[in-house]
């Protein structure tokens, strides 16, 4: 039993390391996704019609962004690696060329952003809510940018270690968005009542202050990485290999994300209540994703570190330490949601029909917290080595192969309805979950090497040979 617990359980250390840095993270993320939470919680007390345009204006923002963000992940093993291998000028380059790629990624997805309405209204959703679901989608579009701003300063921040700013910002842009949330969507101070649009400006307003609020409170860490502009981050094979390394993460992204996509469009086919349920029990599920999501950061950061490093043991021990503690929390999470559906689906709604079929489909939450968890972090883990086109694989078997078909045999097919569609995600979860921890265990075997966006020569750096102003 002790050789057992010494194989599988993270030291005290080990622990200790890991959690000083994914608390700070997992800070940020609870906080990026408070900001949506607040959004329901205020617009559902307006009306049902008003929570589910919410639901479908915020899927559609995120089904847009999805992509680029996972291209901006890059910056998480470029980044690490870097800094593990004291390269500043690879660092330098990388945060410079991250924010390159901010800009040409914010143009096409903020005019897509116009299409909002037509497209829901072609995918079959609720009459009474497309119309206010598009409005609410092009008065988020302004907060594209800042966004992908945000995400490449945090990105490169969090590589460094430097977490204080992030959550500073992050809490200024909460209280932005409460108090604006409070004044819009009801017409408090004077202003008009706007309900879904209010919010959405909110929305807006508030990431603008979360990007240039870190921008202000980080200038002491970033500032020399910002400023002194290096001619040599426009080179177009570095560039391409920034998004070679990238564009994995982003279809893995735009894969999950599109699965839990059609999973709400798919609610839209069967009422308002329905779309509003999962609403909250996404929502719920979400907040719980983001300390696992946070630990995932930290596992990226770690292993990256140890991978610049030359120290595969350093990087294995912070795998196993981040597996343990993010499945261990979604243990408990699972606990909560199967005990008490019902009262965490209260917080949001009083409206009895969405209350029962909330508190249903959170019951089925509970069962895939501890696969959402160990699949997250196992992602996390594979980005610090720069491998990123498995997970996208898998991603693609798990989710689109099992997850999907499941959902719809089991909704439309055997007459379950939004419990059947909840049901693939639990099958599709697992699925992913399953695969990426096997390949977590193939990979932390294999020879580490520290991924090359700028090389000297032709050759390919590994772990061990050190390091001569590569990143």
């Amino acid at each position: 039993m002790r050789k057992l617990r010494e194989r599988f359980m993270p030291t005290l250390s080990e622990s200790r390391t890991l959690l000083g840095l994914a608390l700070p993270v997992i800070i940020v993320q609870v906080g990026m996704m408070a900001m949506g939470v607040v959004d329901s919680l205020m617009v559902g007390r307006v009306s049902p019609a008003a929570l589910a345009a919410v639901a479908l204006g915020n899927l559609y923002f995120w089904g847009l962004s999805a992509f680029g963000i996972g291209v901006l992940m890059a910056l998480d093993p470029v980044v690490a690696q870097a800094v593990g291998a004291r390269d500043e000028p690879a660092v330098t380059r990388a945060v410079q060329r991250g924010m390159l790629l901010a800009v040409g990624l914010s143009v096409p997805s903020s005019l897509l952003f116009l299409t909002a309405e037509p497209i829901l209204a072609l995918l079959g959703q609720p009459a009474d809510v497309v119309p206010v679901a598009g409005g609410y989608a092009v008065r988020v579009m302004p907060a594209v940018f800042p966004f992908y701003a945000f995400l490449v300063l945090r990105q490169s921040l969090q590589a460094m270690k430097r977490m204080r700013p992030i959550v500073v910002a992050i809490i200024l842009a909460n209280l932005l968005n409460v108090g604006l949330n409070w004044v819009l969507v009801f017409g408090k101070l004077g202003f008009p009542a706007m309900g879904a649009f209010g919010s959405a400006w909110a929305t807006s307003a508030s990431r603008w202050l979360m990007a240039l609020g870190l921008l202000a409170l980080a200038w002491p860490q970033l500032g020399p990485y910002l400023t002194r502009i290096r001619g040599d981050v426009v080179r177009p094979r570095p560039l391409a290999r920034m998004l070679a390394l990238g564009s994995p993460i982003g279809i893995q992204f735009q894969l999950e994300f599109g699965a839990f996509g059609v999973i709400a469009l798919l609610m839209g086919r069967l009422g308002t209540a329905a779309v509003a349920a999962h609403q909250v029990a996404i929502n719920l599920a979400s907040l719980t994703f983001m300390v696992p999501l946070g630990i995932s950061a930290a596992a990226a950061v770690l292993v990256g570190h140890g991978v610049g490093r030359g120290d595969a043991p350093e990087a294995r021990s912070a795998a196993r330490a981040a597996l343990t503690w993010g499945a261990g929390f979604m243990a408990l999470m699972a606990v909560l949601f199967l005990a008490l559906p019902g009262e965490l689906v209260g917080l949001y709604t009083p409206d009895r029909e969405v209350l029962a079929l909330g508190s249903a489909l959170v019951s089925l939450a509970g069962l895939f917290q501890v696969f959402d968890g160990i699949q997250v972090v196992s992602a996390g883990i594979l980005r610090g080595t720069g491998e990123t086109r498995p997970p996208m694989l898998i991603n693609v078997l798990g989710f689109w192969l099992v997850g999907i078909p499941v959902s719809l045999a089991l909704a439309f097919g055997a007459g379950l309805g939004p419990r059947g569609l909840w049901w693939g995600l639990v099958a599709g979860l697992a699925a992913v979950a399953g695969l990426l921890l096997l390949r977590v265990r193939v990979r932390l075997g294999e020879r580490l090497e520290r991924v090359v966006i700028d090389e000297i020569g032709e050759e390919r750096q590994a772990v061990g040979r050190g390091s001569e102003g590569r990143g």
